[in-house]
């Protein structure tokens, strides 16, 4: 397995399209992120994680790829990514790239050449094609869309997608090869599954030898086709497990992460960490407060770290548990929010709210992930307009948690100089919406706030995710320790609440007051104290 540097690693997350505009484009680049990078490096993270940044017809925001080894041109060159790298390495920071792994854009050439041809391809089909509609027309990634899609080209018959239509299935193989009856149902040891294989490897290893850290894997289980089943899952590990001793050999220090949980089927771990998904019950019922609409998969609850005090910690305590109880050692990734759903300030919640929240993200045995603009306390913005496929779900706006980092007073907050109708999404409207330069030199601000817990992590090892945890109170205050050593407080909601505790000394604290047998911890109150 990789290097365990990243264990101890805080992650910052970027949408590429929305972080910082170079050229005037209206979209963000990478020469706009080598700008900013004393900023990234200001907050003490140590890896930077780009959604895809790959040439795309960006039907999908990217996560529809056209070509996996090539930057794409609105980003800039692969020159610019090595430069990136470099300089971000001189800040102690590493870059880590989304791999689409699981399915191409129509406009990659693979597709393209399948769907101009006349038949199956003799070295094997990279996607997955039938002449007859299978039975299972319904999609599982999309519910309630097709699974499979009529051929618009010479091709007769149907293909399999992934998500949008735009996204065909590459061809893994199926953990049930079909019969007669069933032909494009391949075995994961057929001609186009072992293509697809090869060709994983080749696009990873021509990013690490440009000095790429690792790669977040999207979908990273939905390979082998029957992934809901256990043999498929036992299948996609065993893929994925080929490619772990081919890292182990060839890039040693090279991290996998997945999106999601890595099934644990009884085989050697391929991943270095799992991934509590913003958009999953275990992280969810911790932050959302369904402001920004619910899913189909998701059980409207009150959150936790919500003013009115009526959540619980139950879901995330029982999940991360579970997930321990199996691999004590192994990382787990908790973000402040993604690309894919709202920030942590949402709806009512203020930048007050927000404090107890990060002091939990920050403190807590994960791996954190700080999703750019959260150090700022950007909003969710509700209502935008559907751009590059952002609403997939008519409950569902990506739109709003997309929107340009806001840098400064200046036109367009500083993201760009170009007219503000040409901006990739609207900016924050709000006069009073928070910037970096504002907040830079305030020692008050949520962005000091933000540098100053990763600073008390990297200073306490207790803190950090190898330490143990002891939960004393999962409700209002939520109370554990860290190590044995730290104790760490916090009240998200509006009413105070007092608990037992041995006594300590406050290192970062505010609304905490000693009592005579333990603490109280006002409303939106939260501590970080050593116990004595």
């Amino acid at each position: 397995m990789a290097g365990d540097w990243f264990a101890d690693a805080v992650m910052y997350e970027i949408y590429p399209q929305s972080f910082a505009d170079s050229n005037g484009d209206g979209i963000g680049d990478l020469r706009g992120v080598i700008d900013r990078l004393d900023h990234i490096a200001s907050l003490g993270v140590d890896v930077i994680w780009f959604n895809p940044c790959f040439a795309s017809p960006f039907v999908d925001a990217g996560y529809d790829v056209s070509d996996y080894l090539t930057i794409a041109p609105r980003y800039g060159t692969n020159d610019d990514l090595v430069e990136l790298v470099e300089a971000a390495g001189k800040r102690g920071i590493r870059i880590m790239l989304d791999l689409v792994a699981g399915h191409t854009s129509i406009e990659h050439p693979w597709f393209r050449k399948e769907l101009h041809a006349d038949g199956p391809d003799p070295k094997g089909d990279r996607y997955i094609w039938c002449e007859q509609l299978p039975a299972s027309t319904w999609a599982r990634a999309m519910p309630g869309t097709p699974a499979w899609v009529e051929s618009p080209g010479p091709r007769r018959g149907y293909y399999l997608k992934n998500f949008y239509d735009e996204q065909p299935a590459l061809n893994f193989g199926w953990a049930r090869p079909g019969g007669a009856d069933q032909p494009w149902r391949d075995a994961v040891d057929a001609p186009g599954p072992l293509r697809n294989r090869q060709a994983l490897k080749d696009i990873i290893g021509f990013w690490l030898a440009k000095g790429v850290a690792g790669f977040r894997v999207d979908m990273a289980f939905s390979l082998v086709k029957d992934e809901l089943s256990d043999e498929g899952r036992a299948e996609t590990v065993s893929l994925w497990g080929e490619i772990r001793r081919w890292l182990d050999d060839a890039y040693p220090q090279a991290v996998l992460i997945p999106e999601g949980a890595e099934p644990r089927v009884g085989e050697s771990l391929a991943f270095d960490a799992d991934f509590f998904l913003v958009i999953k019950e275990a992280h969810a019922s911790l932050f959302d407060n369904h402001a920004a609409g619910i899913l189909p998969f998701q059980a409207p609850r009150e959150p936790f770290f919500d003013a009115e005090g009526r959540g619980s910690t139950r879901p995330f305590l029982d999940a991360w548990t579970a997930a321990k109880a199996v691999d004590p050692g192994r990382p787990i990734v908790l973000s402040t929010a993604d690309h894919d759903y709202a920030r942590l300030r949402v709806g009512g919640r203020t930048a007050e709210q927000m404090r107890s929240a990060l002091v939990f993200l920050f403190t807590w045995g994960s791996v954190p992930c700080l999703y750019y603009g959260d150090e700022i306390g950007m909003r969710y913005l509700p209502d935008l307009p559907n751009v590059e496929g952002a609403v997939c779900n008519p409950l569902y706006n990506r739109a709003g948690c997309r929107t340009p980092m806001q840098w400064d007073s200046t036109a367009n907050a500083g993201f760009s100089a170009a007219a503000a109708a040409k901006l990739y999404l609207p900016i924050d409207p709000d006069p009073q919406r928070p910037t970096v330069a504002a907040q830079n030199d305030d020692p008050a601000s949520t962005l000091n706030f933000v540098r100053g817990l990763i600073s008390l992590r990297q200073a306490h090892p207790a803190l950090r995710a190898r330490a143990s945890i002891e939960v004393l109170s999962e409700g209002y205050p939520l109370a554990y320790v860290r190590g044995g050593t730290h104790l760490v407080v916090v009240n998200p909601r509006r009413e105070a609440a007092s608990l037992a505790v041995p006594p300590a000394t406050p290192l970062l604290a505010e609304g905490v007051t000693t009592t005579a047998d333990g603490l109280r911890v006002a409303g939106f109150g939260y501590g970080i104290l050593a116990l004595r």
